[in-house]
């Protein structure tokens, strides 16, 4: 993708040697035997889609802030002091995006994450504010949805929750068959016009309803989606059939959600494991995933994060960060532990090599069209070959 992807560097300080490495005692901290540099010195920043907005490539997801009422009891229970510590970890790990729904713990994640902003002084110039709007809120017929009414009665109330006067990613949670698509466009776009909403985006919609929404946002002259939300990781790779090439080729941002495949991935589930105790997964399986797929991948993952000395978490977030559609990757933790295992990935590089044995084990079976495209175009020019270079 065209995203710009760069490194913000910070000014030497005077404790840094020649070779730009600080005193250890003061801005790093040692990690299965590597350097982790706090203050996100290793943080890489990636463009919102097609915008100048920069974000980090890692995202803290605030799904298990709040009391965790209902479903998300089995998700998570992180109160105030916790969600405090996490948001000041991501934060000095480099994270500038957070993101979050009306709908986690019936809003009160929103409420948590934005009391955090301010018990911990940090400016919102600095934070990149990123929720979501279409889940039932309430017992009326009209508190669910995507329609203009549920949309602008939702967004005070996340603006009131989050302790904010504007988001600055306001998503569509999920797929609104009654709703028509262009009513969800105007009222998005009546925020953006009011300022109280910055981009917008969507989550877990079809590819062919996207490209819809952005020709009508097209021919109106409305805001259009600059990001998806999505479910993506390497036990679970379909959005790459046909919602990887639309996003690459509508230069749209892909944030992933459950990069851990719901901590299948995490290092705890193994073939002969499959229900370990505490674990999110044993008592709320999801997403649906390939277990056996996935066992196959976790043995050939098991020497390459050896060899890293890492968690198979982080040899999973590295993979994702590999691919050139993906934006952010969403991290979701409820203990400080976690979320600095997975913030360590940062500094993580993998060998083509390594990349080369990681996609062959993870590799999608054939699916029609997708096997004819590939019958058929033998003829012609490799796909990855730009036609624009000698």
């Amino acid at each position: 993708m065209s995203h710009q992807q760069i490194r913000l560097r910070k000014p030497r300080t005077k404790q840094q040697s020649a070779t730009g490495n600080g005193q250890e005692s003061m801005n790093s901290r040692r990690t299965n035997g590597r350097t982790i540099f706090q203050k996100g010195r290793n943080m890489e920043y990636k463009t919102l889609g097609n915008t100048g907005l920069l974000v980090s490539r890692l995202c803290l997801g605030t799904m298990t802030f709040g009391r965790g009422q209902g479903i998300y009891k089995a998700i998570g229970a992180v109160d105030q002091k916790g969600a405090d510590a996490l948001v000041k970890a991501a934060i000095d790990g480099g994270i500038n995006f957070f993101d979050t729904a009306d709908v986690y713990s019936a809003g009160e994640s929103e409420e948590t994450l934005g009391q955090s902003f301010k018990n911990l002084n940090i400016a919102r110039k600095d934070v990149v504010l990123a929720t979501k709007v279409y889940s039932r809120m309430g017992p009326g017929r009209n508190d669910v949805g995507a329609s203009r009414g549920h949309i602008m009665d939702a967004v005070e109330a996340s603006l009131r929750r989050l302790q904010t006067d504007h988001i600055d990613l306001y998503q569509i949670h999920a797929n609104d068959y009654i709703t028509p698509i262009e009513e969800t466009l105007r009222a998005l776009d009546t925020l953006v016009t009011q300022g109280k909403v910055r981009y917008i985006g969507c989550s877990n919609w079809q590819a062919w309803k996207i490209a819809r929404a952005l020709g009508i946002s097209e021919s109106k002259n409305l805001a259009r989606f600059d990001t998806l939300q999505a479910y993506y990781s390497i036990a679970g790779r379909d959005l790459e059939r046909e919602l990887g090439p639309l996003l690459e080729a509508e230069k749209i941002g892909l944030l992933v959600w459950s990069p851990l495949a719901g901590g299948l991935l995490s290092g705890k589930f193994s073939r002969e494991n499959q229900r370990p105790e505490g674990s999110r997964r044993s008592e709320f399986d999801f997403p649906i995933v390939d277990k056996e797929r996935t066992w196959k991948i976790l043995d050939a993952m098991a020497p390459i994060a050896k060899a890293h000395g890492c968690s198979p978490a982080r040899i999973s977030l590295a993979w994702l960060l590999t691919k050139p559609v993906v934006t952010s990757v969403i991290l979701g933790a409820k203990r400080l532990d976690q979320l600095q295992d997975n913030l360590a990935v940062a500094e993580l590089k993998l060998t083509k090599e390594e990349i080369k044995q990681l996609d062959e084990v993870s590799a999608l079976p054939p699916e029609y069209p997708g096997w004819m495209l590939s019958t058929q175009s033998g003829d012609r020019l490799d796909p990855a070959v730009s036609r624009f270079k000698q």
